[in-house]
């Protein structure tokens, strides 16, 4: 299953939406909005599952997408 993390705009500021969240994140800031998103999917790979960020404008279009696959542990080599 792959988590979508969206940064949307909101009256005033910026919000961040995922299911893996209680209630949208919101910020002043569109920077640190997407920032929060990046920790919080970085969190969802850590866990091992995918998250995509989704950041949209202003005017409702979306200005990009990105993805974080799941970490995995490499084995060391002796």
């Amino acid at each position: 299953m792959v988590h979508t993390v969206s940064v949307i705009p909101v009256s005033g500021g910026w919000a961040v939406n995922a299911q893996a969240i209680a209630a949208p994140m919101v910020f002043f800031s569109g920077a640190k909005a997407e920032a929060a998103a990046r920790r919080l999917a970085e969190t969802i790979a850590r866990r091992g599952e995918t998250a995509e960020i989704r950041i949209f404008l202003r005017d409702g279009s979306m200005a990009g997408r990105f993805a974080c696959a799941p970490m995995v542990e490499m084995p060391m080599a002796s």
